[in-house]
C-alpha cells in the first residue's frame, strides 16, 4: 500500500483492518512503519495539504477533509498555518474557474463568492480574491 502513494497511521490502520489482519498486529505494523519512518503522519499532512490546494481547495475545507481522516490537533493546525498565501490560492482558484474578468452583477459576486466558500476559503481570503481591500479591523474570521 506504501508504495503506491504516502498514508496516515490512522488510514492504513482502518484499511488494514478492512481487509481482514487482526488488530493487534496491525497495531504492531504500524508502530514498525512510525519507527523506520516509512510513515509519517506530518509529511502525509504536508502532501495532503500541498495537493489540496493544488485543485483549489481552501484551508477550512482542508483542516475539514483531515478531520475526516482522524488528524487533528497542532500537526494540522501548524502545517495550515505554514502554507504560505492562502490569498493567492483564492484568487488562483477564481481565476480558474471565472477567468479573469470581474463579476459585473451582484448574482456573479455572489456565485462567485458561494463558489470560494465552498471550496474552503475564508471570508477574508474571498474578499481578497475578488479584489475586495476592506480593512475590518480586528476581525479574524480564520476559523
Amino acid at each position: 500500500m506504501l508504495a503506491r502513494r504516502e498514508h496516515c497511521a490512522a488510514d492504513l490502520s482502518r484499511r488494514l483492518r478492512d481487509k481482514g489482519y487482526d488488530a493487534a498486529l496491525t497495531v504492531q505494523v504500524i508502530e514498525r512503519l512510525l519507527a523506520e519512518r516509512l510513515l509519517d503522519d506530518n509529511r502525509y499532512i504536508d502532501n495532503f495539504i500541498r495537493s489540496r490546494t493544488a485543485r483549489g481547495y481552501g484551508p477550512l475545507r482542508i483542516r475539514m477533509e483531515l478531520r475526516q481522516l482522524d488528524l487533528t490537533g497542532p500537526p494540522v493546525e501548524d502545517a495550515i498555518a505554514a502554507y504560505p498565501d492562502w490569498q493567492a490560492a483564492a484568487r488562483a482558484a477564481r481565476l480558474k474557474k471565472f477567468g479573469a474578468k470581474p463579476p459585473a452583477t451582484a448574482a456573479g459576486r455572489a456565485q462567485q463568492m458561494r463558489f470560494l466558500g465552498y471550496r474552503g476559503f475564508t471570508s477574508a481570503q474571498v474578499r481578497g480574491a475578488l479584489g475586495w481591500d476592506i480593512d475590518l479591523g480586528d476581525v479574524d474570521d480564520d476559523l
